[in-house]
């Protein structure tokens, strides 16, 4: 089978490029699945390119996310999920093949099934943004009736929140974004977008919800802690997946402590069981009925795959970056 590899870390067009490897095998428990699209995330980027840590493995497949078919079974997987589509998470967490292959094999589980009504681009659209969206929404009970804040909200994970915390039923739902991604996290449905770089950001956001903030899903923790600091109701909860500007902030332990809020953080890749389920419960209730919309930026050609990977390098895409490795698959 043909593969996007890389042997050595670097940028994405000297590194990436397409190689024939053998098709694996599924084990037990496992499925193989012939691959429809695979997703790119930034995450897969900075593996890619060294920004975290040596190379892991003496060749790696790339990529998280992706959908396809599965076309066979491994010892204890029902045989009927031949010919299921489906959508895929952790395909290359800790592992040296990934989503970015003509076919890659799983733990049963990590092939979720795909409603009818979604294709299989908006499938490859989900793992990691999705899920970081649904545990940081809802790690701490329903939105019911709160006020939510998203910070960079036209990004891949704040447009799935911010459309998520509309489902949820939030009361308001106000979104940062830069100038250039702020109608796109209008189109989300945020109730008001805030430029996060406005030195009044934090009046805007409190005139705009009312009062103070209930839950925030957060992009850069660290350099927004003002910002935070200055929204966050009383008993509220900051649910953050980063903090790349100020990667050891300081935190303002006591004001926090003595207005009881809630610091929690999110890896998307070691989420608990039950907060899988839910997010696979409830992301897939949204596809059965067309409740999300996943935007693209890119479709790259499977040969030329580091397209996807460099669109992930910087902050100017809006929308997935994904590789259509085979799209009738």
């Amino acid at each position: 089978m043909q593969a996007l590899c890389y042997d050595r870390t670097g940028p994405a067009r000297e590194v990436l490029a397409l190689r024939a490897v053998e098709r694996p095998e599924p084990g037990p428990g496992e499925v193989l699945v012939r691959v429809a699209y695979s997703g790119a995330n930034p995450s897969d980027a900075k593996t890619r390119s060294g920004a975290r840590a040596p190379i892991p493995f003496p060749l790696v497949i790339p990529d998280s996310d992706g959908a396809g078919r599965i076309v066979a079974t491994g010892p204890g997987v029902d045989p009927a999920r031949r010919g299921q589509r489906v959508w895929l998470w952790n395909a290359a967490w800790q592992r040296p093949f990934g989503s970015a292959a003509q076919y890659v094999c799983l733990p049963e589980a990590q092939a979720v099934p795909l409603p009818d009504a979604a294709s299989y681009a908006q499938g490859a659209c989900l793992g990691i943004p999705a899920m970081t969206a649904h545990r940081c929404l809802f790690a701490d009970g329903p939105v019911t009736g709160a006020n939510v804040l998203v910070t960079g909200g036209g990004g891949a994970v704040g447009a799935y929140a911010v459309q998520m915390a509309k489902r949820g039923g939030a009361a308001r739902v106000i979104a940062t974004a830069s100038p250039a991604k702020a109608d796109h996290a209008r189109m989300m449905g945020a109730d008001a977008v805030i430029d996060y770089r406005d030195p009044d950001a934090a009046l805007q956001i409190r005139a705009e919800a009312g009062g103070g903030i209930d839950r925030i899903v957060e992009v850069e923790f660290g350099a927004n802690l003002p910002v935070t600091r200055a929204v966050l109701n009383p008993n509220g909860v900051v649910a953050t997946y980063g903090s790349m500007a100020e990667p050891e902030p300081v935190l303002p332990f006591y004001p926090m402590l003595f207005a009881s809020q809630t610091l929690r953080m999110v890896l998307v890749y070691i989420l608990p069981p039950d907060a899988r389920s839910a997010a696979i419960r409830d992301i897939n209730g949204w596809l059965e009925t067309g409740s999300l919309t996943h935007t693209v930026a890119l479709e790259a050609a499977f040969a030329e795959g580091w397209r996807a990977h460099e669109a992930c390098e910087g902050n100017d895409r809006i929308g997935a970056a994904l590789i259509a490795v085979d799209p009738e698959a």
